[in-house]
């Protein structure tokens, strides 16, 4: 789905996202990602199934506000035993699809909020 947002200043917004695939401003990834309005980076996991403990403690060293999980094609919630360190980092965590994550992310970024989005690739099917 592509999105149509042309707000941000400069800041990384995701234009678009498929399955196997997520648009940061010009460039397209095929891998899972963590989103900031000023960073992108690389994130270990592949899937909701490789989901560790420490991927949630590299989110939670950026000191966002709030992270946006997107967990791929549909929403599934981490187990609490994964998410420990955002919980103790009083870091709020919002859970849904990688699509809803995309936008919601960009929302809260023209907002001016400190948002982290953790991305998975959507899946075909």
């Amino acid at each position: 789905m592509k999105i149509q947002l042309e707000t941000g200043g400069g800041q990384n917004l995701v234009r678009a996202y498929a399955p196997g695939s997520i648009t940061v401003n010009d460039k397209t990834y095929s891998r899972s990602l963590i989103v900031t309005p000023q960073t992108l980076t690389d994130w270990p996991p592949a899937s909701f199934a490789d989901l560790l403990a420490a991927h949630f403690e590299m989110l939670a060293e950026l000191r966002p506000e709030v992270v946006i999980l997107g967990t791929g094609a549909k929403l599934r919630f981490p187990p609490p035993r994964l998410t420990r360190a955002l919980v103790e980092a009083n870091i709020g965590l919002e859970v849904m699809d990688t699509g809803a994550a995309c936008r919601t992310y960009n929302i809260l970024m023209g907002d001016g909020r400190r948002v982290v989005a953790a991305l998975l690739m959507i899946e075909d099917d």
